[in-house]
């Protein structure tokens, strides 16, 4: 009976261990995949979460200073002639013909102004020299029969047939003819001046280039008022646009007062305009303006371009560096670095450099701040990124995401 019951007991017990060997071992390293992944993505999720947020920006290759460079300054693009044209008169635009960069000789008409008004003083002031010149005819031949009136009457007097009145008519009546014939002369004289006057004033009409150039203005429209005074209002134009001579272009920069020992008159320089940083431009010092800045302490140097071209225009910003005298030892050697925002160099001459979610700080040899620049001329290279206004925090190898 008791063995019965064992057997039965047997029976019903569970056989766990009846599954396969090879089974268990899957699911084990099935949830150990599962725990790693899940722990992987909660620690990237914690460092996405912790990392600071910083802004980044690739160094660039800085420009080698030129060789035998003494001083660099900035400045700009200017010219020598340049004019806003106007009329000589109040009127009414009638005709504009410039556009902007259109090249104009001198004297070409750039605009016309309504000349009614100035043709028919004209035309007065002509009728007028015909009607002086007319009645200066009429006299002349009335003086000619006066002085023959007088000469017969002369005559007869010599013999005693008139009386002395008579003769003392004859020879009024010519001296009054006389001095009429000498103010006809100075009438027609002022009518011609009227007729000049009248002609100049229709010339004034017509505006024209004071010198040839480039126009870089049109301030005008047919149909507006032009007058060379500012008018009050706003409603009157003082100018129909301004023309600059191109081959009057120089550049002017304002030196530092403490380097301005360094340049002198007919020095010469290299420029290169900041449009084309990479076209160097020969030039030389014209004169230094002898006086100063007080405010900028500055003092400002012309210096003339010693090659024309199209792509130097007013305005345009500029770099200059003054070169030392040909076979003059040269007070520094050139140097080539990089540069990077100024706020990216911490107080203690290091930067972070960022790459792939991780920064890492590293000592660099500094040079000369360019405007809002600072030039690294050891231990960083062009393209490396480096964080701009590092965070105080910020240490080495720490973890960062880049905007």
């Amino acid at each position: 009976m008791a063995m019965d019951t064992s057997e039965l007991l047997r029976e019903l017990r569970i056989d766990r261990d009846g599954r396969p060997p090879r089974s268990r071992a899957r699911w084990l390293l099935v949830g150990l995949a599962v725990l790693l992944l899940v722990g992987g993505g909660l620690w990237l999720f914690r460092g996405r979460l912790l990392a600071p947020t910083v802004r980044t920006v690739a160094a660039r290759a800085a420009a080698p200073e030129t060789a035998g460079s003494v001083l660099d300054a900035s400045g700009y693009v200017t010219a020598r002639r340049q004019a806003t044209v106007s009329a000589k008169i109040t009127g009414k635009v009638t005709e504009v013909l410039i556009e902007e960069g259109m090249r104009v000789k001198d004297g070409a008409v750039l605009a016309r102004l309504d000349d009614t008004e100035a043709k028919a003083q004209l035309a007065l002031a002509r009728a007028q020299l015909a009607a002086a010149r007319s009645q200066e005819g009429e006299i002349r031949a009335l003086l000619e029969q006066a002085e023959s009136d007088h000469a017969r009457s002369q005559e007869l007097f010599n013999r005693q047939l008139v009386s002395a009145q008579a003769i003392d008519a004859t020879r009024a009546q010519r001296d009054m003819l006389r001095a009429r014939l000498a103010a006809s002369a100075e009438q027609i004289r002022v009518a011609r001046e009227n007729v000049t006057v009248a002609e100049v004033q229709l010339d004034n009409t017509v505006i024209r280039a004071p010198f040839g150039g480039v126009v870089v203005t049109k301030s005008a429209q047919p149909g507006e008022m032009i007058s060379p005074i500012s008018a009050g209002g706003g409603f009157t134009r003082t100018g129909i646009g301004t023309i600059v001579d191109m081959d009057s272009l120089e550049i002017q920069v304002d030196v530092n007062e403490s380097f301005i020992n360094r340049v002198a008159a007919e020095q010469p320089v290299e420029a290169a305009l900041n449009a084309y940083p990479d076209w160097k431009i020969p030039g030389s010092v014209i004169a230094i303006i002898p006086t100063a800045d007080r405010s900028k302490a500055t003092v400002k140097v012309r210096i003339a371009i010693n090659a024309k071209d199209a792509r130097i225009v007013p305005d345009m910003g500029v770099r200059v560096a003054f070169l030392e005298p040909r076979g003059a030892t040269p007070v520094r050697p050139p140097t080539v670095g990089v540069l990077v925002p100024a706020d990216a160099v911490r107080a203690d001459g290091a930067v972070f450099v960022a790459a792939e979610g991780k920064v890492a700080r590293r000592g660099v040899t500094l040079g000369k701040t360019v405007g809002a620049e600072r030039e690294v001329l050891t231990g960083l290279t062009a393209g490396e990124r480096v964080v701009v206004a590092p965070p105080p925090s910020l240490a080495d190898g720490d973890a960062v995401r880049a905007e």
